[in-house]
């Protein structure tokens, strides 16, 4: 297969013609430099749990979103940052990664601030997409910082430590958002984030050294195009409900995304220089690894988005015991990710990933059963059913999508890989938040059908009414759980088809 392109991701290499750096930072610096680009990771990552715990008190707050805005203010985020996280990868190549580091701290900074003085749904919408948008600056620019850093003898063990700061992002998030909230309104979720940006841009600015980086051309058009037909078809996902399916709005946007798409994978195909070579897809490991990856973080962020609202409206948890109560399923995950390489070693890749998969299904449809008589140890083993599962499965996909490649399009199969996570954790959350909201409002009492705007005015509206109508609104919002999570595992049994049966072993 032949490709041109200039290399340009979060990963593993950048260009060709970017060496090391002319003097090899002392190992006390390379140390410095790994513990910083975790924290960066780990801060960045921790967004996207922590807005979670603040649905509730968003949608009972002053701005009153309806449900579609309350899934823009959760998905804002995580789809520009998905959206962006490729041609984000490309700049940091083309203009510097410490720059592009420092930059995207900056942005993610404003946009949390930006969030956290809103006083009104768009603001706050456009707060969160600014500091996607800063994410998806700074995180490819860590990784080429830390790789770039590292010798090649340590440079497994930093990819695996900044690996695992990603998923400690969200116990941190989770955790940290609790403890927020338990304190202060939903605005001190995001005023936390301020210090911490202002803390890592100056820390960053001190101790990540300025690396050489490459002279190539942009692939400005591509950028463009990945990223107009991506937003639509989340458009169309999120307005459904609310607009209708045959709406021609809806039709419309994903026609458009359908167009644009098209458009972009023949640009790519005649392009000098690409953003994404659509022609890597002819390998059967990139294929499966990337459809795989996305399936593992639509499951898990179709989990974590419903985790919440139904500790919160059903078990009537704090924040902070919400919080932490899912702090054991991110620490199993973590010792199963630690160990699941050599079981792919051991017993083969398509073995582990399969198993993991299927875990991942069992275990959506184990929490579909979850109601308000549901004892936590139950839940909790439900939860870890899911920790085992992802963490089988996604070392195996991941290392197979770069390991499929050649070195020269190291770079291109880390954002790749970075791309589908941040895009599967978008649909899981727009695909669950959908479902949720058509059963919720279906089933809702008749004398809510005025409240139904939000789930959570619902419910409150009915606690006002008396206990017996609230305790129907929440059985209606727990059988709404139960056809989302079901929903989630049929399209995870179908993706997992193209990722076991696609590939075969070893490829």
């Amino acid at each position: 297969m032949t490709t041109a392109h200039t290399a340009h991701s979060p990963g593993a290499g950048g260009n060709e013609r970017d060496g090391p750096p002319p003097d090899r930072p002392t190992v006390r610096r390379q140390r410095t430099v790994l513990m910083l680009m975790c924290a960066c990771v780990l801060v960045l990552q921790s967004l996207v749990a922590a807005i979670n715990l603040a649905i509730a008190e968003i949608s009972a707050g002053d701005l009153r979103p309806s449900s579609p805005e309350l899934l823009w203010i959760v998905d804002a985020y995580v789809i520009v940052f998905a959206c962006l996280l490729i041609p984000a990868g490309m700049l940091g190549d083309r203009f510097g990664r410490k720059g592009m580091l420092l930059t995207g701290i900056g942005v993610f900074g404003a946009g949390a601030l930006m969030s956290a003085l809103a006083t009104g749904v768009p603001v706050l919408i456009a707060g969160r997409g600014i500091s996607g948008a800063g994410a998806a600056l700074a995180m490819p620019a860590s990784m080429s910082v830390l790789v770039q850093v590292m010798p090649a003898e340590r440079r497994a063990s930093a990819i695996a430590s900044w690996s695992a700061s990603v998923a400690i992002g969200g116990v941190v998030g989770n955790a940290g958002g609790a403890l927020i909230l338990q304190a202060f309104p939903w605005q001190g979720l995001f005023w936390a984030y301020v210090p911490a940006s202002v803390l890592l841009l100056a820390v960053t600015a001190m101790v990540a050294p300025r690396l050489p980086h490459g002279t190539g051309a942009l692939d400005v058009p591509g950028a463009v195009l990945l990223t107009c037909g991506l937003v639509p078809l989340l458009f169309g996902i999120i307005e459904g409900p609310e607009l209708g399916w045959s709406s021609g709005v809806v039709l419309g946007a994903f026609g458009v995304s359908a167009l644009v798409l098209t458009l972009f994978t023949l640009y790519e195909l005649r392009a000098r220089v690409v953003l994404l070579d659509p022609r890597l897809f002819r390998l059967p490991a990139v294929r499966a690894g990337t459809i795989g990856v996305g399936a593992v973080f639509f499951a898990m962020f179709t989990l974590f988005f419903v985790n919440a609202q139904f500790l919160q409206y059903v078990k009537d948890y704090s924040p902070l015991r919400t919080g932490f109560a899912i702090v054991p399923m991110a620490v199993g995950m973590v010792i199963v990710t630690q160990i699941s390489v050599r079981w792919a070693r051991r017993y083969g890749e398509r073995r582990v990933v399969g198993t993991g998969l299927m875990l991942l299904v069992a275990g959506l449809l184990l929490m579909s059963t979850a109601t308000r008589d549901t004892p936590y140890t139950l839940y909790t083993t439900w939860l870890m059913v899911m920790a085992v599962g992802a963490g089988l499965a996604m070392p195996s996909l991941s290392s197979g999508i770069l390991g499929a490649l050649p070195p020269q399009h190291a770079g291109m199969g880390s954002g790749l890989n970075g791309a589908a996570r941040e895009l599967g954790a978008a649909l899981g959350i727009a695909g669950i938040g959908t479902v949720l909201n058509i059963r919720f409002t279906d089933q809702l009492p008749e004398a809510l059908a005025g409240d139904a705007h939000s789930t959570s005015a619902a419910l409150a509206a009915a606690a006002e009414e008396g206990e017996a109508l609230h305790l129907a609104a929440v059985e209606s919002f727990t059988r709404a759980v139960a056809t989302g999570y079901q929903t989630a595992a049929a399209v995870l049994l179908l993706l997992c088809v193209p990722v076991l049966f696609g590939r075969r072993e070893g490829r």
